[in-house]
Parts: C-alpha cells; structure tokens; sequence
C-alpha cells in the first residue's frame, strides 16, 4: 500500500543536505536502538553524494554504530570496479572510507569486470541472490525491509536506474534488474526494481536544483509510474521528498509548509 508523500522544502541544497544527513544518523541510530542493526539504500548523483559528504562532516556521526549497519545500492553504473564514474566509487570518497564499516555489510553491485564478466543480466541476478540471502522471515519478501532508501530524482523523473517507459519500470516481480540503452549515459546499468524499493520502511526522494522542478511537480501530480517512475517510489510506512526551494517552484503552495527550513 502507498504511503502519502510527505514534502519537506530547505532553503537551499546545502541545507538540505545537512538536515537528511541529521535525520539519516537519527534514523540509523533509532534502528540499532531498536533491532540491533541498521539497513540503508545508497543513491549516487549530486544529491546523494551531497548527502554522504554532509554526513561525513557532521559530528553527530559518532552515534552511529557503523559496525552494524548494512549498506545497498539501489543502482549501479556497469563498469569496471573503481571507475570514478560508479556510485560505490563516488561513496568511497564522499564518507564510507573514513568510517569503520564492516567490509562484508557494505553490498556494492557488481562491476562489468567482476565474476560475470560483461553480463548485466547475470549480475544483476546475483545482486537478487544477495538480497534474498540477506531477508528474514520477518521481512516477508526476497529482499531486507531496509530501514531507508534514498533515491535522487532525475530530471525527466528518473529515479535508481528505471528510466520512462523503458522496461525495468514495469518490473512487477524480479528485485533486480540489468538495464540496456539507458537514455543518460552510461547506457547499460544494474537497478533495483520498485517492488524491491516499496519493501523500505522508509523511501526518501532527493531533488535540488531548478532541473528538478518540472520533474517533481509531474511525480507529485498523480502521474503514473511507467511515465513517471519517482510517482512509483514510495515506503511501507513514509515516504518523504526532500527538497530545495527552487525543487519545489513549480508545486502548489498548498503541497507544503509556506515556512522553509
């Protein structure tokens, strides 16, 4: 069942990124407080990695328990293992180099010159496994209940690697998927689907900047999900836009709070 989005509009993108990055370690915290552990869903692009680094400078970063936390992705570029251009490479720099993870909770995708070689399909599949193998029976389903899930939304209202129209966005029932001839470069990539992005408990949309404007007033107007794939992404009990002013220009008034934070 979907959850009604919940919109939070910031000043501007670098405020944004330190408020989420303030209620990521909130939220992980309140995880480990209560289950021991943490889950979290990865996105790359401008946003996601503003993200990581406001969160590398942000001393309440001490609270978390980074030992215990199990990092995804919920995309990948399918190139070769440290291609600046792959989103693990890109989180590497911007905080999980200098915090003490556990090497085997941090579940990169896998690289185009890994075990199955140029196979997207393949890859993607193992990624599934991975998922699978890492779901309990409490999670109902092949993949962990993550405890967040962010997703930055792109600009004609892309949001992991599940472009319009194109066939990954009407996956109904694989978790993960190969992508081919994707419109944004590079062309072939590895993605979660969204019946594994609704199995969050939480789903986060990034968006800043005015190149995001067009596409969230479109996601929030009650598109549907084949055209507009972020109107697809949505968490078992919130789901929450995060956004920067000039994001948020074209929406009503009405959809959020007149006071920005």
């Amino acid at each position: 069942m979907s959850t009604a989005p919940q919109l939070v509009v910031h000043r501007d993108k670098e405020l944004m990124a330190q408020a989420a990055a303030a209620r990521l370690i909130t939220r992980i915290v309140d995880a480990q407080a209560s289950r021991g552990s943490a889950s979290v869903v990865l996105t790359g692009g401008r946003n996601g990695n503003g993200l990581l680094a406001a969160l590398a400078a942000a001393p309440a970063r001490d609270a978390v328990d980074w030992a215990r936390l199990d990092l995804w992705w919920g995309d990948e570029r399918f190139l070769p293992e440290g291609d600046p251009e792959r989103n693990v490479t890109q989180a590497r720099e911007a905080l999980l180099d200098s915090v003490p993870l556990d090497p085997k909770r941090v579940h990169a995708m896998p690289a185009s010159d890994g075990p199955h070689g140029d196979d997207v399909d393949a890859a993607a599949a193992a990624y599934a496994e991975e998922l699978a193998g890492a779901a309990g029976p409490e999670n109902h389903g092949p993949v962990p209940t993550f405890d967040v899930l962010m997703l930055g939304v792109g600009p004609d209202t892309h949001v992991a690697s599940l472009f319009p129209e194109l066939p990954a966005v009407r996956e109904t029932d694989r978790t993960v998927v190969g992508v081919h001839g994707a419109p944004k470069p590079p062309p072939t990539r590895v993605t979660l689907t969204l019946p594994a992005i609704r199995a969050a408990r939480e789903v986060w949309l990034l968006a800043a900047g005015e190149d995001k404007a067009q596409a969230v007033a479109i996601a929030l107007s009650g598109a549907g999900e084949v055209q507009a794939p972020a109107a697809g992404a949505y968490g078992r009990s919130r789901t929450l836009w995060l956004l920067d002013g000039a994001a948020a220009s074209q929406l009503p008034r009405s959809m959020y709070p007149p006071a920005l934070a």
